[in-house]
C-alpha cells in the first residue's frame, strides 16, 4: 500500500507535491506503472502457457484473433502499433508454431487473412479461461459492482488514452 501524509493510502485531495504535481496524478502514475509492470510479466507467463516458444508480444495478436476472427496482417499491424515488417516476422513465427494460418481474402484476391488454427484457438481459450479464473479467485472478496466499476473505469481510461 502506498501512503501519504494522511496515513491511509489515499492521496490528499488537491495537494501539490514539491514538484507542483497533484498528488492524485502522482498516485495514478504510481499505480498504473505497477499495473503495467505486472501486466507485462503476466503477458509473458500467458504466452509461455500458450506455447513455450511464443514471444510475449505475440500473445496479444492471438487474443485479438480469438476475439475478432480473421484479420488482414495490415489491420493487425495497425491495431498493435507495429510496422508491416515486424508483423510479418511475428506472423511467420506464429505459423511455424502452428498457432495461426493464412487464407485468401474473399473480398480481395491479392490479400490474405490471418486466422487462428484449431490448435491455436484451443490453447488461447484455455489460457484465457485460466486467467479469468485467477481474477475470480483474487477478487473473490470484492463486490461484483466494484469489479464492474473497475472494468468501466479502465474502459474509460483506455478510450481516453487512444485519443
Amino acid at each position: 500500500m502506498h501512503e501519504d501524509a494522511n496515513g491511509d493510502g489515499r492521496p490528499v485531495a488537491g495537494r501539490l507535491s514539491a514538484s507542483g504535481a497533484d498528488q492524485e496524478f502522482l498516485a495514478l502514475e504510481r499505480e498504473l506503472t505497477m499495473l503495467l509492470r505486472r501486466a507485462r510479466a503476466n503477458q509473458g507467463e500467458m504466452a509461455r502457457e500458450v506455447h513455450p516458444d511464443l514471444e510475449p508480444a505475440a500473445y496479444g495478436l492471438l487474443v485479438l484473433l480469438e476475439e475478432h476472427g480473421r484479420q488482414r496482417a495490415t489491420d493487425l499491424a495497425g491495431y498493435i502499433g507495429v510496422g508491416k515488417a515486424t508483423m510479418s516476422r511475428q506472423l511467420r513465427a506464429l505459423e511455424q508454431l502452428g498457432l495461426v494460418g493464412r487464407e485468401p481474402d474473399p473480398a480481395d484476391g491479392r490479400a490474405w487473412l490471418v486466422k487462428l488454427t484449431e490448435e491455436g484457438r484451443g490453447r488461447v481459450v484455455r489460457v484465457r479461461e485460466a486467467r479469468r479464473a485467477r481474477y475470480v479467485r483474487q477478487l473473490a472478496h470484492w463486490d461484483r459492482s466494484e469489479v464492474a466499476e473497475l472494468a468501466r473505469l479502465l474502459h474509460q481510461l483506455n478510450g481516453v488514452m487512444e485519443k
